[in-house]
C-alpha cells in the first residue's frame, strides 16, 4: 500500500505545472511516470537504497531519471515524503 503525504502530493503538483508551460502532454506523462514508480517501490520498498542525507534504514528513495522519490517504509505500506529534483538538496525532517 501507499500512502502520499500533502507535501508529497504538492510536490507533484508543481512539478507538472512547471513542465506544462512548455509542454502539457509531458507533464501528464511525467507526473504518471512518477506516481508509477513510487507505486513499484511500494511492492518491494527496500528495493530503494537508503537517503544518504539521512542514513536511516526506513527512509529510503527511488530514483526516476533526474528524480528522486523520498518514502518511508512502515509495516505494510510506505508514504511518499517528497518528490524532487536530485540536484536540489534535500530539504526534509523525516520525523514531521
Amino acid at each position: 500500500m501507499i500512502r502520499w503525504t500533502e507535501r508529497a502530493v504538492a510536490d507533484l503538483i508543481a512539478i507538472g505545472d512547471y513542465i506544462a508551460h512548455d509542454n502539457p502532454d509531458a507533464a501528464r506523462s511525467w507526473v504518471e511516470r512518477l506516481r508509477e514508480r513510487a507505486n513499484t517501490a511500494s511492492e518491494l520498498p527496500s528495493a530503494g537504497r537508503i537517503v544518504p542525507e539521512i542514513g536511516r534504514d526506513d527512509i529510503r528513495e527511488v530514483l526516476v531519471r533526474t528524480y528522486r522519490i523520498v518514502y518511508r517504509v512502515i509495516p505494510d505500506e510506505i508514504v511518499v515524503l517528497t518528490v524532487f529534483e536530485g540536484h536540489k538538496l534535500l530539504d526534509l525532517d523525516p520525523d514531521e
